[in-house]
């Protein structure tokens, strides 16, 4: 896959808007797990990765827990952003859906990111937390 990725920096008023260029690659492994790479190069040169892997396990045809993994990596420490260089985040979680139809899903579900290497010291140093915990609610919908 090809194509363009736009962070639109914090909601809150903070952060810088930036462009990259995006190249991945996606498919199924063995087991059935979807997995994804995607390689990023931003405008002044700044590079970036993110690799994802899910799993779907079906306790019923319509009551589904979807697993999923992802870590990011930089190639520049950004102190503004709090980011740096190397392997900077991983997150994991879990989120449950019920299909009423295959269009149409709602889902609950709970995410546990943890920082390492220079973004954990940048957090460190700043406001932020080197671990962030959510719980996610929303609606998976396609047509």
């Amino acid at each position: 896959m090809v194509g363009v990725r736009r962070d639109f920096g914090d909601f809150g008023g903070g952060g810088t808007p930036r462009n990259w260029a995006a190249f991945g690659v996606q498919g199924l492994a063995p087991y059935k797990f979807e997995v994804s790479a995607t390689g990023y190069v931003g405008e002044g040169g700044e590079t970036a990765a993110i690799a994802e892997v899910e799993y779907e396990m079906l306790f019923t045809n319509r009551l589904i827990a979807n697993w999923g993994l992802e870590a990011n990596w930089f190639g520049q420490t950004d102190p503004e952003e709090v980011i740096g260089a190397g392997l900077s985040t991983v997150e994991g979680g879990v989120r449950l859906r019920y299909e009423i139809t295959r269009q149409f899903a709602p889902y609950v579900g709970f995410e546990r990111e943890w920082s390492f290497g220079k973004t954990s010291d940048l957090r460190g140093l700043s406001s932020h937390s080197r671990t962030d915990n959510r719980w996610v609610i929303g609606l998976r919908f396609w047509f």
